[in-house]
């Protein structure tokens, strides 16, 4: 390594297309990510780029000599981040050049990530190093067993046919191992996707579970109670955005209220203008909330208009981390807590309140409900406003994963509908279990059978599933007394 502090530039530049040659001139130039352009020779800034200098080009075998120098150059750097990108750089490349400097980063090396990082990059240099000792090379492919991803199953993959056997038999050995673990770790990453999934869905249906639970309406404008929370969390961010831009982070905290209340308010309205009198008939009433729906829609589409709105995450829904393998978001993390602390309050407040009571009466026996005093009509009322409002708090939800458009409700219509079904109507349980069953099922069909063919596989399914068990996982006792 010379030392000039232009050799990192220089490099970068050449690795991106920013580094330019002029044949008249016999100059070299680089030109920043910026527009602005340097001389390669002394680090003095030029007006412009001559007309006559050209891009110097690169094979993919010099690619991999500038990726080596690239992570060699930085392999000192006083930040622990870069340190760790550079010895990715260098394990990818395993460049013979790159172990001296390895080894005298190892030696300073305080950080145990960067370490972990430098002590692969030098296990892959040692493995591919023609001089080294077999003894040094099955130690090697420990290190890189150890690490287990899909690069180190690449690198011992691409091992040359002439290693020693003992060294050949010890990488078989270890890329057997490193698949096995993989295979796992991609059925851990399935089942968080379902995870993550059936959160969603579980926001989606829990307020429909309740209308169609109670009520026996089939809601099919609870999408767009959905779209309201969603939009209701879009002015939220905007306000706060152009006239209180430090509370940004607490811009959810405030959506949450009100989409419940603005939502479930629309919710109230439509129950008493609209479902009231429709009971008793359900075909009527899909009708005319499709109708609504599409109302609602173009709505939406007049004071909003068509296009996708940006909702932004908050700084503590933003970013990730690393779970073994796996990648775990922060937002679908925080949707997954959310989506079960609101499943917890409904649940404690149709066990511990007045209201609850009543609506636990109604869904199991409407006629002998009101004949003990049950104003039945306030219950429907309160029963599909908080319903909606619940669907307007998934919408606060749904816009930080999701875009947010007049078409966002009809995206899970179907789905809140298929997990209501499947768990049981009126069963808050049946749907808990309904929406991370389907979910899960959904994820890990979707690798072998496509997204497509995956919910065509789970719509099939709970047909022949309700074929037997028509009234779903958790059926309510005492609905038949109803009947």
């Amino acid at each position: 390594m010379s030392g000039n502090p232009l050799a990192y530039p220089i490099i970068s530049a050449l690795k991106d297309g920013r580094l330019y040659a002029d044949d008249d001139s016999k100059k070299v130039f680089i030109k920043g990510t910026d527009g602005k352009v340097v001389d390669a020779s002394n680090g003095q800034a030029v007006a412009t780029l001559p007309d006559s200098a050209s891009a110097v080009r690169l094979n993919n075998r010099l690619r991999r000599t500038i990726d080596a120098a690239l992570g060699s150059l930085t392999l000192l750097s006083p930040d622990a981040s870069v340190r760790i990108q550079a010895a990715q750089s260098v394990f990818k490349s395993h460049e013979e050049s790159s172990l001296a400097p390895l080894d005298a980063a190892l030696k300073n090396e305080t950080n145990d990530t960067a370490r972990k990082a430098l002590t692969g990059a030098r296990a892959a240099v040692v493995l591919f190093k023609a001089d080294a000792s077999e003894a040094d090379k099955l130690d090697a492919i420990a290190t890189i067993r150890a690490r287990g991803d899909q690069e180190a199953l690449a690198l011992l993959s691409g091992l040359p046919g002439d290693a020693p056997p003992a060294v050949a038999r010890a990488a078989t050995a270890a890329m057997a191992s490193i698949k096995g673990n993989l295979a796992l770790w991609s059925t851990v990453q399935n089942a968080w996707y379902g995870l993550s999934l059936g959160s969603v869905l579980l926001l989606a249906a829990i307020g429909l579970a309740i209308t169609f639970g109670v009520m026996g309406v089939i809601n099919m404008a609870h999408g767009e109670m959905v779209m309201v929370g969603a939009y209701t969390t879009f002015v939220v961010q905007e306000t706060i955005r152009t006239s209180y831009p430090a509370a940004f982070d607490y811009s959810l905290l405030i959506a949450v209220p009100l989409a419940f209340v603005v939502a479930g308010a629309i919710g109230v309205l439509i129950e008493r203008t609209i479902i009231r009198f429709l009971y008793g008939r359900p075909l009527e009433t899909l009708l005319a909330t499709w109708g609504l729906s599409l109302i609602l829609q173009q709505a939406v589409r007049t004071i909003f208009g068509p296009n996708n709105r940006e909702v932004g995450n908050p700084s503590w829904m933003s970013g990730a981390f690393d779970l073994g393998h796996i990648t775990i978001t922060y937002n679908r993390l925080w949707i997954l807590c959310f989506a079960l602390a609101v499943f917890i309050i409904l649940l404690a407040m149709l066990r511990f309140t007045r209201l609850g009571l009543e609506m636990r009466a109604v869904t199991q026996n409407r006629r002998m409900a009101a004949s003990m005093g049950i104003a039945t009509s306030r219950v429907d009322a309160l029963t599909f406003g908080l319903g909606s409002g619940i669907a307007g708090i998934a919408g606060v939800a749904l816009s930080q994963i999701d875009n947010v458009s007049p078409n966002l409700g009809q995206s899970y219509i179907i789905d809140s509908f298929m997990v209501v079904v499947f768990g049981g109507v009126g069963n808050l349980w049946g749907t808990l279990v309904g929406a991370f069953t389907l979910g899960i099922a959904n994820k890990f069909l979707e690798p072998a059978a496509g997204a497509v063919l995956g919910k065509i596989a789970i719509l099939v399914l709970i047909i022949l599933f309700i074929q037997k068990r028509p009234r779903g996982l958790f059926a309510l006792k005492g609905r038949a007394v109803d009947a």
